[in-house]
């Protein structure tokens, strides 16, 4: 069972993803975009048909990234 503290210590988590991924977001976004500039696709990137879209996937490198700011 959570009690308070565990309550507030999930909103002030929370809270604290979205700052980071709102700080983050422009690079991640500057980043996808440099890769879809990029001549050439190699094994990791999908044929043109199977891509999101630059902010969905500026939008998923920042998500997978996050987290590693709250371990440890």
């Amino acid at each position: 069972m959570r009690g308070p503290n565990a309550t507030s210590r999930l909103h002030r988590e929370a809270l604290q993803f979205r700052v980071i991924l709102a700080a983050t977001y422009p690079l991640f976004l500057a980043a996808a975009i440099s890769q879809r500039l990029l001549p050439g696709r190699g094994p990791d990137r999908p044929a043109l048909g199977a891509r999101r879209s630059v902010f969905g996937e500026a939008r998923a490198m920042a998500v997978s990234a996050i987290p590693f700011a709250f371990m440890g």
